[in-house]
């Protein structure tokens, strides 16, 4: 499997076959507005920094056979911009173009209890990488490449060592450390408190990698 880190929580995927998966290209991604031969577009959830709508839209029209899926509140809103997407759900599995994907995850990890909670879907892709969106749901599955939230309005430090340790991956590649002036320091902290055998892999120069 080849994984790409196009910024924040974007991740471009090749599974094995040769087909490739965008997952999240949100409002602080980059690079992800000229590919093409895409199978699928995956979307965990509503927030800006996962789903940017504006430029989805002509990125769809590149990949017109690309399958999209999307948490519900998400799929509400591409419906209303006229792009076609399927609703993902907690346990389903989806056949995207030769990629398998299952749901995992139903809602968003609490920011404040007067900030109300919006759907939030992960995604296991090839069944070896798993993505959370912004959740901590541990799948029922083993996970042989996590990719993990390093930094967030809705976590702490903590709670993603423990999330780390109870998904217990072999790799882990971190995400969504751009609310984070410091990334490099909860890095750090993850290497040194997670489980043994996991290694941390940093993908934030924007190399694909190979696993």
């Amino acid at each position: 499997m080849r994984i790409q880190k196009l910024g924040h929580a974007c991740l471009l995927v090749t599974a094995e076959s040769g087909n490739r998966v965008l997952i999240d290209p949100g409002v602080w991604s980059q690079g992800f507005e000229s590919l093409t031969d895409l199978s699928g577009v995956l979307i965990t959830h509503q927030h800006a920094d996962h789903l940017d709508t504006e430029r989805l839209r002509p990125l769809l029209a590149a990949n017109p056979r690309a399958v999209v899926l999307a948490d519900p509140a998400s799929t509400t809103t591409l419906l209303e911009h006229g792009m076609d997407v399927t609703v993902a759900e907690h346990g389903r599995s989806y056949d995207v173009n030769g990629v398998e994907v299952e749901g995992v995850g139903r809602t968003h990890a609490m920011i404040h209890a007067d900030i109300p909670l919006v759907p939030n879907v992960g995604y296991i892709v090839a069944e070896r990488l798993f993505h959370p969106g912004d959740a901590l749901t541990v799948p029922d599955s083993a996970v042989d490449i996590l990719a993990l939230p390093a930094g967030a309005p809705w976590l702490k430090s903590g709670e993603v060592i423990d999330f780390l340790r109870a998904v217990s991956p072999r790799v882990a590649v971190p995400i969504h450390e751009m609310t984070l002036a410091k990334p490099q320091m909860e890095y750090q902290r993850y290497i040194e408190l997670g489980p043994a055998g996991t290694d941390l892999v940093v993908l934030d120069d924007g190399e694909p990698r190979d696993f």
